[in-house]
């Protein structure tokens, strides 16, 4: 199985959740400015999407998208999924949630050349992220459990962080729980980012 990733990306959240699965995967960096990998194919070839992340099984298929790949997860490793009737779509919830409100405004915000729009997308990150910090009862989004939505909010409180967001104290803990965890500081070195 192979993960085709981006240090730092949206993909580092699926790199996380494999790990902390214990899935065995070999990771292939993907440079998004010129669409080859790190052995110098076509990633377009690969993906035609021509994004991170891309999950291809050793039979061939292959899953894009956060939301299909973490979910793709939790059905391996349920424990990486919340618990109850309803856990499993909670966390896709949670998923889309982040995929849609946090992911697709911090696009906005890196590739727009509006300042308007730079700032429309800001401010829709942060009340995001302020409802996330409200939410947050336990250690992690649903509870004690880490989730693969988990994961995915990981990332985006720390592309907050680094962009130099005034995170709620409630999320700097969050982050500082989940970057203490071990198979997330070997997904942090693994990609270079320790």
């Amino acid at each position: 199985m192979k993960l085709y990733l981006t240090p730092g990306a949206c993909s580092l959240a699926d790199h996380i959740a494999l790990t902390e699965a214990g899935i065995d995967v070999e990771t292939i960096k993907v440079d998004l400015q010129t669409r080859r990998t790190e052995h110098g194919d076509d990633f377009v070839a690969i993906n035609p999407k021509g994004y991170v992340p891309a999950l291809v099984f050793d039979d061939g298929e292959m899953l894009t998208e956060n939301v299909a790949i973490m979910d793709w997860i939790a059905g391996e490793t349920p424990h990486l999924a919340p618990k109850g009737r309803l856990g499993r779509s909670r966390n896709i919830e949670m998923l889309a949630f982040l995929a849609t409100e946090i992911h697709r405004p911090f696009m906005r915000l890196m590739f727009s050349p509006a300042k308007a729009e730079q700032q429309a997308a800001r401010q829709a990150i942060i009340e995001r992220l302020a409802l996330i910090a409200e939410g947050l009862d336990g250690i992690y989004l649903f509870g004690d459990a880490f989730t693969t939505a988990d994961a995915l909010c990981y990332v985006m409180v720390r592309w907050a962080r680094d962009s130099g967001f005034e995170l709620p104290d409630r999320l700097t803990a969050y982050a500082e729980r989940i970057e203490a965890r071990p198979a997330v500081q070997k997904t942090l070195r693994t990609e270079g980012l320790a």
